[in-house]
């Protein structure tokens, strides 16, 4: 697990060095966002309207942006001539693959909570503190299955040459089982719901992040390897 965390520790420091790929996600979400609460004006008076209109606008920000970061995840190490060094290097190849995850998650989780204030406002909302530490668990737990997935994806692209568009062909299929719950947890919290409420699509939500991990781990090194 050590030489995971230096694996994140090393992708961390080379987006903070530049802070490309955070910036650019973080611009992608607030647009869409700002886009959105400008078209739906007419309705965020109306409560009922905008609790069903908003997870799915917040997720389809979070979602599209985080594609942004898949594409860069190991584009970087090509560009860099590090891949093939990165592969020789003596560790298990779901260290590498669990390392991926670790900095994609910390880069994309840090990019929600910077954004979540600006939905707050947009779409206003106020939220307590207890709310909004459930809908951080939400938020963790969907973008969580969602980098598991999509960091395997990216890896099984990275030869293609329209790995661009391919990408998100091959991913958003396989992100409904997860994107669903997410979306209704995430209504719920907004609406007021309590976490006993929300005990189905938090676990839904485990269960999909502990079974594509675990499959995503077992089949990466024969995904690189190819």
């Amino acid at each position: 697990m050590i030489r995971s965390f230096y694996i994140a520790a090393k992708d961390l420091k080379a987006e903070f060095r530049t802070k490309q790929m955070l910036n650019s996600m973080f611009i992608f979400s607030l647009l869409v966002l700002v886009v959105f609460s400008v078209s739906f004006g007419d309705f965020l008076g109306d409560t009922e309207k905008v609790e069903k209109l908003a997870p799915g606008v917040l997720w389809i920000a979070f979602t599209f942006a985080g594609m942004l970061g898949f594409s860069r995840t190991f584009v970087m190490e090509t560009e860099n001539g590090c891949l093939e060094a990165l592969m020789l290097c003596p560790v298990d190849r779901g260290a590498i693959y669990t390392g991926k995850i670790l900095s994609n998650l910390a880069i994309v989780f840090l990019m929600e909570t910077v954004t979540l204030p600006f939905f707050i406002i947009l779409f206003n909302y106020s939220l307590g503190i207890g709310t909004l530490f459930l809908l951080l668990l939400i938020l963790f737990l969907g973008t969580f299955g969602f980098i598991a997935v999509g960091i395997l994806l990216s890896a099984l692209t990275l030869g293609t040459r329209t790995r661009e568009l391919l990408l998100p062909v091959l991913l958003l299929p396989v992100l409904l089982p997860v994107l669903i719950p997410a979306v209704e947890a995430t209504a719920g919290v907004l609406a007021g719901n309590s976490i006993e409420n929300l005990i189905p699509e938090i676990r839904l939500l485990t269960v999909y992040d502990l079974v594509f991990f675990v499959i995503s781990h077992l089949v990466f090194e024969y995904v690189v390897s190819d």
